[in-house]
């Protein structure tokens, strides 16, 4: 393995802050490391995308990112972006890649009544991705569907401090519960990296109901894959950087301050 310096970056991208409840299991096995984070503004929501614009768009911007900040390790804190470009981010980077997918195997370990829920986008839960998940480790199990994309827009806009109508959430619970079986649902995988950020009102929602996501697994991911590598002595000051107007920010950066991700730049 070649020289890491210490200060060399874990780089993580989303379509927006979704990629902020990956980054506080990272940040908690990892407290030093040093980190960019960079949320394609200007493309989201990917949720509504084809699946031919993120293969081409996904890349391109990483192999960007790569370049200007020589990261150790690239986390692509998005399903959506995961469950449809991972293969050609891979294949287009020199670089370790570190993918998010929903956490079905956790849900299927977790169930007692045997229906499990999906929430995510509509690329997201489309994709054959995920039925080769549910048919690897929840095959004897029932699996209900629902494109949430409202809560991509509502966590984004809690991160703001901006009010949200509770009916959001409501709703989207009532996708899956309102499917049949849905009445036995008894966990529910949060298929976007947006949605741990806002479990309590999900959860108040559907008080019945246990939500799994998959950021344990990716820290452990990356800490397994650092394990020998050096890091600063004192956490620094991160950056979070945007492909949209650094305007568009203000009202972001009280949260963004929690991440230390105190440098805002544009790519």
């Amino acid at each position: 393995m070649s020289f890491i310096p210490s200060s060399a970056p874990l780089l993580f991208f989303d379509s927006g802050i979704g990629g902020l409840s990956v980054l506080k299991a990272v940040q908690a096995a990892l407290p030093n490391a040093p980190i960019v984070f960079a949320a394609d503004y200007a493309g989201l929501p990917y949720g509504t995308k084809t699946e031919a614009e993120i293969s081409a768009r996904v890349p391109a911007l990483l192999g960007r990112l790569v370049e200007r900040y020589q990261p150790r390790l690239v986390a692509i804190a998005c399903n959506t972006a995961c469950t449809i470009a991972l293969t050609h981010v891979r294949a287009a980077l020199d670089v370790p890649v570190v993918g998010t997918v929903p956490a079905i195997k956790p849900a299927a370990e977790a169930t007692q009544s045997g229906v499990i829920g999906l929430l995510g986008t509509a690329a997201t839960v489309r994709q054959s991705y995920v039925d080769k998940l549910y048919a690897d480790h929840a095959p004897d199990m029932t699996l209900l569907r629902h494109a949430a994309p409202e809560l991509v827009s509502a966590a984004e806009a809690k991160i703001r401090g901006e009010p949200v109508d509770p009916a959001v959430y409501v709703r989207a619970m009532a996708g899956l519960m309102d499917q049949p079986d849905g009445a036995s649902l008894d966990t529910v995988v949060l298929g976007c990296t947006h949605f741990p950020l806002i479990e309590d009102e999900l959860r108040a929602a559907a008080p019945h109901v246990e939500f799994v996501d998959g950021a344990a697994g990716i820290a452990r991911r990356i800490n397994h894959l650092t394990k020998d590598q050096t890091w600063p002595v004192d956490p620094e000051e991160g950056t979070f950087v945007t492909t949209g107007p650094v305007a568009r920010l203000n009202t972001l950066l009280p949260a963004l301050s929690g991440f230390v991700l105190t440098r805002v730049r544009s790519l």
